[in-house]
């Protein structure tokens, strides 16, 4: 399947101001990229693309005063395939893991492991070891808040969201992945887009999603404590330890946000067929000892 994203944001700055953004694709998903994802500035702006430490591509730019316009639109190719699930997924003893997971396994400005602790050995101490406890975590995450947009705030922790109950998919991840790393499994935090394909359509503006993944039997598996089912059509853009290594966008000054439009729609293709017909059709009308025209497709 083909997936149409992008989107058409605008900044109003006082005064010049250097700005970054995560808005391109994460590069693991590159060679999907059917039409080219180019970021538009009105005014034009030079930029510069670099990769951040987690490997995340990261635009760079000056931004002088007024008003800054950036937008894109570009198709992405997907499998079409729901999040992969594996029950016998297992933990990796901390020893054995990789030089460059042992990071996740740390607290973080929003995932603050050294006050849930307690909370998270207490309840899940217990579950089995492996993708049943990490399970486990998601169902109690799920359950434990509710989504708000009117609620959202920029600057909740972890254990806030879980003292508060209620967030955006941004404290969904944070708890999780917090109560994951309290339990010593590595968990990382992502954003990207994540449209309604599959599910129901809901009537609330679209906006990039938040989501995470664990490290389980060696490799990546990605779960999603605010919609807790597998999903189709998920686009990663970036990743790190929380939405601090992954906002959208960073001011160094005064930056106000006026427009927020992002793009996640299923291209639906229409096949078409083309004919074309040898022999003449009479130019009076045919009767019933005229042969008909025979139809050839190419």
């Amino acid at each position: 399947m083909k997936i149409r994203c992008g989107y058409d944001l605008s900044y109003y700055c006082p005064q010049a101001v250097p700005m970054q953004f995560l808005l391109s694709v994460h590069p693991s998903r590159e060679r999907d990229i059917v039409t080219p994802q180019v970021m538009r500035t009105d005014p034009h702006l030079p930029t510069r693309i670099v990769l951040d430490h987690f490997g995340n591509r990261l635009t760079r730019m000056m931004v002088p005063p007024g008003e800054i316009k950036l937008s894109a639109d570009f198709v992405v190719e997907d499998s079409g395939l729901p999040d992969e699930v594996n029950w016998d997924a297992q933990e990796v003893p901390i020893d054995r893991l990789p030089d460059d997971v042992l990071i996740f396994l740390m607290g973080s400005r929003y995932a603050d492991t050294d006050l849930l602790s307690d909370t998270a050995w207490q309840l899940f101490g217990g579950t089995p070891r492996g993708w049943a406890r990490v399970q486990a975590i998601v169902d109690y995450v799920h359950d434990r808040i509710r989504f708000d947009y009117q609620m959202a705030r920029n600057t909740r922790t972890a254990s806030e969201g879980h003292r508060e109950q209620v967030g955006v998919c941004r404290d969904f991840a944070h708890l999780a992945v917090s109560l994951c790393r309290c339990m010593n499994i590595p968990a990382r935090y992502c954003t990207g887009y994540l449209g309604d394909i599959g599910v129901p359509k809901v009537p609330d503006p679209m906006d990039w999603s938040a989501w995470f993944e664990v490290y389980l039997s060696g490799r990546w598996y990605t779960f999603d404590a605010r919609h807790n089912r597998p999903r189709i059509g998920r686009i990663v853009m970036a990743r790190g330890r929380d939405a601090t290594d992954v906002a959208i966008s960073t001011a160094f000054g005064s930056a106000i946000l006026g427009r927020f439009d992002v793009i996640t729609d299923e291209v639906v293709e229409e096949t078409t067929f083309r004919h074309s017909y040898s022999g003449q059709f009479p130019s009076s009308r045919m009767d019933g000892g005229q042969p008909m025209p025979v139809l050839a497709r190419p």
